[in-house]
């Protein structure tokens, strides 16, 4: 009876969730359906659907300038972040280094500062280097950004594999490039996958680094083009719900297209044992 009673209580959890989480998205497609310059008050279908909003948001705001712009940085940003915390994981969770634990906090230590307490000493210090404008500054700005949760990411992977596999691997001679390279990274790619998404996510949507470090408006992603629609006095809603819905959906089509390695990346190590 408890066991019933708990399994109900989460499924209601759960569907409380589903339809707080719908609800937002489905008043966006809703939004962007109404015709261009509509005053939307509440969540309702359209008397006159349309779809024209999408191409006008696209040529208006130079979504596919903005969209490319946002796919080179994540096309760079993505792979170092993976390379560089897979490495910096194994490191810290396999080699016996000794500094290893204090390493470990001060990547620990980096997730508790937000970004928007170093935002402004970090642009007078790119702007000092003349990385100011560049995609050279953004990319650097944002792997350090994302460094701290990817080290602790993979070294937490890394943690929660059975040391017997290394052993072994160290007792047949393997140096330790070669026991990641053979050993664990075939064990990784749920792990990895997950933390690309993640990285991939948080580049895609991010907007103050890109609003304060690129004045160039050529330069800028995305989510930075969606002020376009928003005038002093006045919000275009439903060409700005089309914009949106541009910039969500690659991270959509992703999630979905590695839902299954993404779930067992989050679950592995609840699972282990």
């Amino acid at each position: 009876m408890t066991r019933h009673l708990g399994r109900t209580l989460a499924y209601a959890i759960v569907a409380v969730l589903v339809v707080v989480t719908m609800v937002p998205l489905v008043a966006l497609v809703f939004s962007a359906l109404y015709p261009s310059g509509s005053a939307i008050q509440g969540i309702g279908w359209p008397d006159e659907p349309t779809l024209s909003n999408f191409a006008e948001a696209w040529t208006s705001a130079g979504m596919d300038k903005l969209l490319w712009n946002s796919v080179i940085l994540a096309v760079i940003i993505v792979p170092v972040t993976l390379i560089i915390a897979t490495l910096a994981g194994f490191g810290l969770a396999c080699l016996n280094l000794r500094w290893s634990k204090g390493v470990l906090a001060f990547f620990v230590a980096g997730l508790t500062i937000p970004i928007e307490l170093v935002i402004i000493p970090l642009y007078y210090n790119l702007q000092s280097m003349g990385l100011t404008d560049t995609f050279t500054g953004l990319v650097l700005v944002q792997t350090a950004l994302y460094m701290p949760f990817s080290v602790f990411w993979m070294y937490t992977h890394f943690a929660s594999l059975p040391r017997e596999l290394m052993e072994a691997a160290q007792i047949d001679g393997a140096r330790s490039t070669t026991i990641l390279r053979i050993v664990l990274l075939p064990l990784s790619g749920p792990a990895m996958t997950t933390l690309a998404v993640l990285v991939f996510m948080w580049c895609w949507k991010q907007f103050l680094l890109i609003l304060i470090l690129i004045q160039d408006s050529s330069k800028r992603t995305a989510p930075a083009g969606l002020g376009f629609f928003i005038g002093e006095f006045t919000i275009n809603i439903p060409l700005l719900s089309a914009a949106s819905i541009i910039v969500v959906l690659p991270i959509l089509v992703l999630y979905i297209a590695l839902q299954r390695y993404f779930v067992e990346g989050l679950t592995q190590g609840a699972l282990k044992g």
